[in-house]
């Protein structure tokens, strides 16, 4: 679509809004490499998997949690086995840190350069709080290392 911007005069685009978070990484393959060559930034959304990386493993208190399908429209599954080690980490980083679950997930996004602003659903004043704070968190690269470390490749969803 820039091509076809440029072609015809028309203004092209400077951002993208896809999915992409811990437990969606399908977009770092192809599209912010090409995000990156073109200057377009990403506005990510559910970066929280639907709050998943925000509260430990199985815990769904919530009325969102409870409501929340396990497959998108098409039946794709939203989580695969692997994402309990991910959120495992996040849990483990959180507690030591002394900071919010969703802090270190959102700092996990940001760190990546095209990510321009997260669309973080907050529902909630301390939503909004943690997604600040998370600005001012930069991961290790141990941490780093962490939460990717049992990450593996998935179908997108919700497209």
């Amino acid at each position: 679509m820039q091509h076809a911007a440029a072609g015809h005069g028309w203004t092209p685009f400077v951002s993208m809004q896809d999915q992409y978070g811990l437990l969606a990484r399908e977009e770092e393959r192809e599209m912010f490499g090409l995000l990156a060559h073109l200057g377009v930034g990403s506005i990510p959304w559910s970066p929280l998997a639907g709050g998943r990386v925000a509260r430990p493993w199985g815990q769904g208190t919530t009325a969102r949690a409870k409501a929340a399908p396990d497959t998108d429209y098409a039946g794709r599954p939203l989580f695969v086995d692997t994402d309990e080690a991910i959120v495992d980490a996040v849990q483990k980083i959180a507690d030591a840190r002394g900071v919010p679950m969703a802090q270190v997930a959102l700092a996990w996004v940001l760190r990546n350069p095209v990510v321009s602003a997260p669309i973080v659903g907050a529902t909630k004043i301390h939503h909004l709080t943690d997604a600040v704070a998370a600005l001012d968190l930069t991961p290790t690269a141990d941490e780093i290392a962490a939460l990717e470390d049992s990450c593996t490749p998935r179908l997108p969803t919700f497209f």
